[in-house]
């Protein structure tokens, strides 16, 4: 179904305000639970989106993804502050707090199959049906791509925060600096396309458990 830009902005804007939203205050939620407040205090640990938009990557960059054709869908949105030095144990916590954010997007991914299910066994023939199912299957799309995205391991997304947790000290040390050279790489992979061919396997995969598990 060809749908115009209003109807693609409708379908979109929710599952992406909440994906990111949700991946945020999980970061928020983890590192309260393992000693650091920072973001709790300010007021980061919520599900209100405000709190955690980026006018470029939660807005504008979603919304042009979403509207050039055959794009790749991308954004991000403000950083929840994390002080590594405050957790209970730093080196082991910082993976916890790390994977807190994709897990949350797993079992959004999940929320939004089982909307998809629902919309598909119980709307059947009602206005509802169609507009929920659109919106279940970007759902889908925008939490499976946030998850797995963000479990690169590169600085600093959250993969790359893991793999400094486990890595020894020296290749640990060695993989941080590339942190003020991440976003730079990441936008390199996207522009030359690997990021979706790295990318495309990886999601096919959560799909397929996302699946089984329904």
């Amino acid at each position: 179904m060809e749908l115009n830009t209003i109807q693609m902005v409708a379908v979109w804007a929710l599952p992406v305000l909440f994906a990111i939203t949700a991946h945020e205050a999980a970061h928020a939620y983890a590192a309260k639970k393992l000693g650091d407040p920072t973001a709790f205090m300010l007021g980061r640990m919520t599900f209100n989106p405000l709190k955690h938009i980026d006018p470029v990557g939660t807005i504008l960059l979603p919304l042009i993804c979403v509207l050039l054709p055959g794009g790749f869908l991308f954004g991000y949105a403000k950083p929840v502050p994390v002080d590594f030095s405050r957790l209970k144990n730093p080196k082991r916590d910082m993976r916890w707090v790390a994977v807190a954010g994709p897990l949350a997007n797993f079992v959004m991914a999940f929320f939004w199959a089982l909307m998809f299910s629902f919309s598909t066994s119980s709307l059947n023939g009602s206005s509802f049906q169609l507009p929920l199912a659109l919106m279940s299957q970007a759902g889908i799309q925008i939490n499976v791509v946030l998850m797995v995205l963000n479990l690169l391991p590169i600085p600093p997304l959250d993969g790359g925060r893991i793999a400094v947790s486990l890595l020894p000290h020296q290749q640990a040390n060695m993989l941080s600096k590339v942190e003020p050279y991440g976003f730079f790489i990441l936008i390199g992979l996207l522009v030359t396309g690997l990021l979706g061919t790295i990318l495309a396997p990886l999601m096919a995969m959560v799909m397929r458990v996302i699946q089984i598990v329904l």
